[in-house]
């Protein structure tokens, strides 16, 4: 066996490997199941587009063997030059054009409803990312999430909350996402250090956290309970493959029940201690 042989059977194995690091349990060929309302635009735009280019393959595909089953080599037939046909050269010059001009129209408004600004109902949390790891703040006792100022971001002060600032006074910080089902979720995104990146398949959600800026229209609706991850995007050093963190999606009384148990934990441990004298 030559040594190119050898090399090529090392690469398919080493590959091979590759495939089965990652494990997944549904859609297997396809992608993770949705579960935000806003993804499903996303997938409807997906499948449309993933059904129209394999329509466009498998035509083109079946043109091009009759063509070379037809017109293939013949004994005692010499080849014909043909300058071409005008007007078919346009038609399939112009229906790519329509369909892309097309797609490009349709995806534009559905980023727009997308991106359009969170009901006013929405739950805000404050994402800090940094490397290696997530933070996420919570509105306290109040229900008001405190501000955010990039520039104050700090090894002190993360998620650049103002000091003067009484809202966020109360707030409390979890190292997991726990979000409610069926109520909008406004996200403040935020990085301590380089860039990185808010990626959550299951909800069709991708965002950069760039360093120096508060990324504020990413939001997103659950529309089932479940438990999810949170993943970095962005080769950001030397532990991005490890940067990730746990989603709960519960129920509304279970959130509320969370969160008011988080409250009462953040007021606890703010109330000032009393030394007693001896």
């Amino acid at each position: 066996m030559n040594k190119f042989l050898r090399s090529i059977i090392i690469l398919l194995i080493l590959s091979a490997g590759c495939v089965w690091a990652e494990t997944r349990t549904e859609n297997l060929f396809w992608t993770p199941q949705n579960v935000t309302v806003g993804g499903r635009e996303v997938d409807r735009l997906l499948n449309f587009i993933f059904i129209l280019t394999g329509a466009a393959f498998i035509l083109t595909q079946a043109v091009f063997i009759m063509y070379l089953v037809r017109y293939r080599r013949k004994r005692g037939v010499k080849a014909q030059y043909t300058h071409g046909h005008n007007f078919l050269e346009f038609v399939w010059t112009t229906i790519p054009l329509v369909v892309f001009v097309g797609l490009a129209i349709y995806s534009n408004m559905v980023w727009n409803r997308l991106h359009r600004d969170p009901p006013a109902d929405a739950l805000p949390i404050n994402i800090s990312s940094y490397q290696f790891g997530w933070d996420m703040r919570y509105p306290g006792a109040d229900g008001k999430l405190g501000k955010t100022d990039a520039a104050l971001i700090s090894t002190d002060n993360k998620f650049g909350v103002p000091p003067d600032d009484e809202s966020g006074h109360d707030d409390f910080t979890t190292n997991e996402l726990v979000i409610p089902v069926g109520r909008p979720v406004h996200i403040y995104l935020n990085s301590r250090d380089v860039i990185h990146s808010f990626y959550v398949p299951n909800f069709r959600i991708y965002q950069d956290a760039v360093p120096g800026r508060t990324i504020s229209w990413v939001w997103f609706e659950v529309d089932r309970p479940g438990n999810f991850e949170l993943a970095c995007s962005q080769l950001c050093g030397s532990g991005h493959y490890n940067m990730k963190a746990p989603i709960r999606a519960l129920p509304v009384e279970e959130y509320e029940k969370w969160y008011a148990e988080r409250v009462k934990a953040a007021a606890e441990a703010a109330k000032p201690t009393v030394a007693h004298a001896p």
